[in-house]
């Protein structure tokens, strides 16, 4: 019995793993189970997904710059006849991705803390490296699998339908995909490295890239620990200072056997392309400035509590208080119905404590339950909504003033006040005699942290400084 269930469980899983194909970059045999023509109908349809979520950055020059360094990439690469799709996304997130097929997408907000061409070209090799191993096709494939060989088991084995045997597959789901993380990141690294060395680019900004990556994740460390929340990760898992990681020296030191005579930089013509870049958030977005909330085309203004942190993205606008704790989201419906009191009744439920009242001269409604707030404002066919909630009754009773004073801020915007909003954008300076990132702060907008923002943006992180004649990237 015990050797039929076991043959039984080899013949399941190997016919799971029956679909092999050539890897691009090695040569030898990948478990995947999409052709290339799939994996491209893939990739095309999560764009449309992907320009859902994030708008395309407006500045064609930019964009053009962006994809002629990566088109000429990807040329050197292990895929060349894949059609590929390189975009700025106009997001202030640190960050750039790929799908399967050619799509390469990264953020202005990366862009804002690079200085070099060789070092935009690093990430877009990186990613491009990503594309041309089939990763992605390679963790969908692995994912399938999983989930075919226990349904085929369970229907074939009902007896084994169990929480037991499921937790195996489980487990052997995650073998399957543990590798997706720091090994698929080192050979995204190597096979960057390599397609900058064909492209006379210094397979050194690699490791340059990485490092400002690896400042970012220590300065939010430091942020994180004000703002009492956990801190992000921005690149695989190293534990240390790239400089001093050995297994991504060695992975990109393979490309030294690539002679670059007279690698390219190109230092000047990108940090002049990034004159006007917006830093932060978008227009179209809102924009956040002392914990004050401002959107001019909705014309409309919030301010929330000091020392909460304020985040805004496409998708969400929400303040947590310093213990996390407590929120305060902003919600807009376009279509409201009722009045104001019966729209904060349909939020809270029947036992809240409504009161119907004027709130910068529009109807308006503030409702209070045991863990929760609700403010309801409408004007120009619209309801704003704010909308605060706590994990405890108690910890509700400590925040409910501070909530209702964001509720009684919101107001509408002058015309003039539309107009002066503007986002903030990286400008060149050229550093004089004296000059420190600490002068440099006192007349920035970036807050009490904008000495280590601008020392980010100039690659001098932690504890650099400018020289007199040096051209620095400033936030205005």
């Amino acid at each position: 019995m015990k050797k039929s269930l076991f043959l039984l469980l080899a013949a399941c899983f190997a016919l799971t793993f029956s679909g092999c194909a050539q890897n691009p970059v090695s040569g030898g045999q990948d478990f995947v189970m999409m052709s290339e023509s799939q994996e491209i109908a893939m990739g095309r349809n999560a764009d449309i997904d992907v320009r859902k979520q994030y708008k395309v950055y407006d500045n064609p020059a930019l964009q053009k710059y962006v994809n002629d360094v990566g088109q000429k990439i990807a040329r050197q690469s292990h895929r060349p006849n894949l059609n590929y799709h390189f975009t700025v996304l106009d997001s202030p997130e640190i960050n750039a991705f790929a799908l399967p097929g050619g799509y390469v997408y990264i953020t202005r907000g990366i862009l804002a803390y690079l200085n070099s061409e060789a070092e935009m070209a690093a990430v877009l090799g990186h990613e491009i490296g990503h594309v041309t191993a089939r990763h992605g096709v390679k963790q969908q494939s692995a994912a399938k699998a999983t989930s075919i060989g226990i349904s085929l088991v369970s229907i074939m084995v009902p007896q084994l339908n169990n929480q037991a045997f499921h937790d195996a597959g489980n487990l052997l789901g995650g073998a399957l995909l543990s590798g997706y993380g720091r090994d698929h990141e080192l050979e995204a690294d190597r096979l960057g490295a390599q397609y900058l060395a064909r492209t006379d680019y210094d397979p050194q900004a690699m490791i340059r890239v990485i490092g400002v990556l690896k400042n970012q994740e220590e300065f939010d460390a430091e942020i994180a620990k004000q703002e009492g929340r956990e801190p992000r990760r921005y690149h695989g898992t190293f534990a240390t200072h790239p400089d001093n990681d050995t297994r991504l020296q060695q992975v990109v030191g393979e490309a030294k056997n690539l002679t670059v005579t007279n690698p390219v930089e190109n230092k000047a013509e990108f940090i002049k392309l990034s004159s006007g870049l917006v830093f932060g958030d978008s227009v179209d977005e809102g924009v956040v400035r002392d914990n004050q909330f401002t959107h001019r085309d909705l014309g409309i203004a919030l301010t929330f509590p000091p020392e909460w942190s304020v985040k805004n993205s496409p998708a969400q606008l929400i303040a947590l208080n310093p213990q996390r704790d407590a929120s305060i989201e902003f919600k807009l419906d376009s279509k409201p119905s009722g009045t104001t009191v019966e729209y904060a009744r349909r939020l809270l439920g029947n036992e809240a404590t409504i009161n119907a009242l004027e709130i910068d001269k529009h109807p308006a409604a503030i409702g209070a339950a045991s863990a929760a707030e609700a403010g309801v404002i409408y004007s120009t066919g619209k309801a704003f909504l704010i909308l605060g909630a706590a994990k405890t009754p108690q910890i509700m009773a400590a925040q409910r003033a501070a909530m209702e004073n964001t509720i009684r801020s919101f107001r509408m915007l002058s015309e003039e006040e539309r107009k002066q909003i503007k986002p903030l954008t990286i400008q060149l300076a050229t550093a004089k005699t004296g000059d420190t990132y600490a002068k440099l702060a006192q007349h920035s907008p970036l807050g009490k942290n904008a000495d280590k923002y601008l020392r980010l943006i100039n690659e001098q992180y932690p504890q650099g400084e400018p020289v007199a004649g040096q051209t620095i990237k400033t936030v205005e």
